[in-house]
């Protein structure tokens, strides 16, 4: 079994909007094809090689079903260097977008509403991201524009992940 990829593992197009269920039938057959337990009577060595198959398999596949880790690895795998933790450089409107989900946050802390309504935008930035890179990624190429907009979208995950932490 070769695949240059992750995309090429599963015998799919290397793009940013995929097929979930092509995906997931896909990891099915390659792991049922590696899976240690068909080689539980192999050599070491076979054994080994089927374990590392079946773990490159689940690392693609969960990467891969995962919108953000998807365009993340396109883009690095296009030679786009995100330098997520020495570039905070963003542009001035997704600035003042966080500056006021960060308002936002504060306000959840003590109003269900203001909860709620986060959640809400929060979800809407994730839907025209996907749409964005789908645009950037899959009909222009271009993946710097790309890289900027996975910047963004990690911060977007990481607002998700406080305000999932706020108790009620």
């Amino acid at each position: 079994m070769a695949a240059d990829d992750y995309f090429s593992l599963f015998g799919l197009p290397s793009k940013f909007a995929i097929d979930a269920q092509a995906l997931e039938e896909a990891w099915r057959l390659v792991a049922a094809r590696v899976h240690p337990d068909r080689y539980a009577t192999a050599s070491a060595a076979e054994r080994r090689v089927a374990m590392q198959w079946a773990a490159r398999a689940n690392e693609a596949y969960r990467l891969l079903r995962d919108p953000m880790l998807r365009a993340r690895y396109l883009c690095e795998s296009a030679g786009i260097d995100l330098q997520t933790e020495s570039n905070t450089a963003m542009a001035p409107a997704f600035l003042m977008q966080q500056m006021e989900w960060r308002e936002m946050l504060d306000d959840a802390r003590h109003d269900e509403r203001a909860r709620a309504a986060l959640g809400e935008e929060l979800e809407q930035a994730r839907e025209a991201m996907r749409a964005s890179l789908a645009e950037l990624i899959d009909t222009r190429q271009d993946y710097a524009a790309a890289g900027q907009k996975v910047r963004e979208w990690m911060f977007i995950e990481k607002l998700a992940q406080e305000l999932a932490a706020v108790q009620p």
